[in-house]
């Protein structure tokens, strides 16, 4: 099971940019799907962008597409979410995630979780 460490998450005012990490330890880190997921006080968690293994497909959520790009490097176990023209909306806890499937967007399908980094951006 891999383990996984998010990092880069801050306070930002809206309009801002931030650039969240993850680092993986464990086998076989090329053969899982990757996503980031985040969280608001009260709020389900919810499904923020997915990639395929070798990265060649990335799904987004429609709320941040356009404005989220997820990117991996399997060289160096990681995986990183950039995050322009932030919204108070995007204010959440992110969490990234590890998955031996390929229902992108299925949380139950994610077995290993990182603690999760907390971002909040300002109006």
């Amino acid at each position: 099971q891999v383990q996984l460490v998010e990092s880069g998450g801050g306070l930002v005012q809206a309009g801002g940019s931030l650039r969240l990490s993850c680092a993986a330890s464990g086998r076989d880190f090329n053969k899982y799907v990757m996503a980031w997921f985040r969280q608001a006080p009260g709020k389900e968690r919810e499904f923020v962008s997915a990639l395929s293994q070798n990265g060649g497909l990335a799904d987004y959520a429609s709320s941040v597409n356009r404005r989220f790009t997820i990117s991996r490097d399997n060289t160096k176990n990681a995986l990183y979410l950039q995050m322009n023209s932030l919204k108070p909306e995007d204010t959440a806890v992110y969490y990234c995630a590890a998955s031996s499937y390929q229902k992108f967007r299925d949380a139950a399908r994610y077995g290993s979780w990182g603690q999760g980094t907390q971002v909040t951006i300002s109006p």
